[in-house]
């Protein structure tokens, strides 16, 4: 699985922002997935994830309540639509799939990874 990730940007505290993770490959769409983040200094963090069919989702308890993790099966894209976002939010996002149906917080458990897409919220 190939996975190209994109939407991140500069946003304001308490703005918006959404990412994409379009994957493309065999049995794509049949994974759980999910996405990690690292800020400068600090250890890649599990974000949100979701299983092979998104009947079942998780969340760090820092975003829960503010992002959502969602796919769309048409498109083969991943999303993760950030609210009320926060300076502590910065970070490189990374979109990541495993070859399995069930979520995992765990950074170890995925297999494809993409790129990385920068978000950085001002104060």
């Amino acid at each position: 699985v190939q996975l190209q990730a994109s939407g991140g940007g500069l946003a304001q505290a308490g703005g918006s922002l959404r990412l994409s993770c379009a994957a493309s490959g065999r049995s794509a769409s049949n994974r759980a997935m999910g996405w990690f983040r690292q800020a400068p200094g600090k250890e890649r963090e599990f974000v949100a994830a979701i299983n092979w069919n998104d009947d079942d989702t998780a969340y760090a308890h820092s975003v829960k309540g503010r992002f959502t993790i969602a796919r769309d099966r048409a498109k083969n894209t991943l999303y993760l639509q950030m609210s009320n976002l926060k300076p502590e939010d910065t970070a490189v996002y990374y979109c990541a799939s495993r070859q399995f149906h069930f979520i995992s917080n765990s950074q170890g458990d995925y297999t494809s990874w993409g790129q990385g897409t920068q978000v950085t919220v001002s104060s």
